[in-house]
């Protein structure tokens, strides 16, 4: 069996998230503010009496840009036992890949630190995001 992908919309692009990775995906209600944390840490949301940090992905790739104003759908992952939601600007579905994930290529940025590969799913290519790489943001591109 081939390996399972979420397909999520990010900055007008269409990217995937291993589906492996993905604890499941949620609507962000409320939000409170942390004051002091990075950029790309939006705040903290509860969900089923758990305390997840909302990371704006775009923001962590580039923080020039924002998911869309009003942006609500997440992915839950949970990084070393630490719940968080991935803040994307829509969820699409689950994607088979028709192969194996190839190579990102010439990636600039935070995308090159984002980008884990690029799979092939119903005919489109979708570049590979890394979830942990996402969490950490632009200072460990830094470091």
């Amino acid at each position: 069996m081939a390996e399972l992908f979420l397909a999520v919309r990010l900055g007008g692009d269409r990217l995937a998230l291993r589906a492996a990775e993905v604890d499941s995906v949620v609507e962000i209600d409320a939000l409170t503010p942390v004051p002091g944390a990075a950029a790309h840490v939006v705040g903290l949301s509860a969900l089923r009496s758990r305390v997840l940090t909302v990371i704006d992905c775009l923001r962590s790739v580039d923080p020039s840009r924002s998911v869309a104003k009003g942006a609500r759908e997440a992915v839950m992952a949970v990084v070393d036992g630490h719940p968080y939601a991935l803040l994307v600007d829509a969820v699409e579905d689950v994607l088979e890949a028709s192969g194996e994930p190839q190579p990102a290529g010439a990636l600039t940025g935070g995308w090159r630190r984002a980008g884990r590969a690029v799979i092939e799913a119903e005919g489109d290519l979708l570049l590979l995001l890394d979830v942990e790489a996402l969490i950490a943001g632009p200072a460990r591109e830094a470091a």
